[in-house]
């Protein structure tokens, strides 16, 4: 079994910076990309962001130049810096892995999510 774990969100005001965590942890043979979605209230779950085992990156529009996706894979943890934060910006951020089982099976795992409120 497998868990993601995410830490980090909270209450912030508009220009401040949240650093999100996502720990994935159980029966992991390796871990292919691990990214960011969000769901603000009344809208569909987007994508934020995401970094593949070997360091690439991918981020949305709206988020360029403001967030940082970053992963250690030592720790099977991938962090999302979030700066210049704006009242859209709030929503509950989940994490997301593409993770090898065994050497033949791939899975996609989804943590709970960590709300993220952005006052203005």
């Amino acid at each position: 079994q497998v868990q993601l774990v995410e830490s980090g969100g909270g209450l912030v005001q508009a220009g401040g910076s949240l650093r999100l965590s996502c720990a994935a942890s159980g029966s992991i043979f390796s871990i292919n990309t691990m990214g960011w979605y969000r769901q603000a209230p009344g809208k569909q779950r987007e994508f934020v962001a995401d970094i593949n085992n070997g360091g690439s990156t991918n981020d949305a529009d709206s988020v360029k130049g403001r967030f940082t996706i970053s992963r250690d894979n030592a720790k099977n943890t991938v962090y999302l810096q979030m700066n210049s934060l704006k009242p859209e910006d709030t929503a509950v951020y989940y994490c997301h892995a593409q993770i090898l089982v065994t050497a033949y099976t791939r899975m996609d795992y989804w943590g709970k999510g960590t709300l993220v409120t952005v006052s203005s």
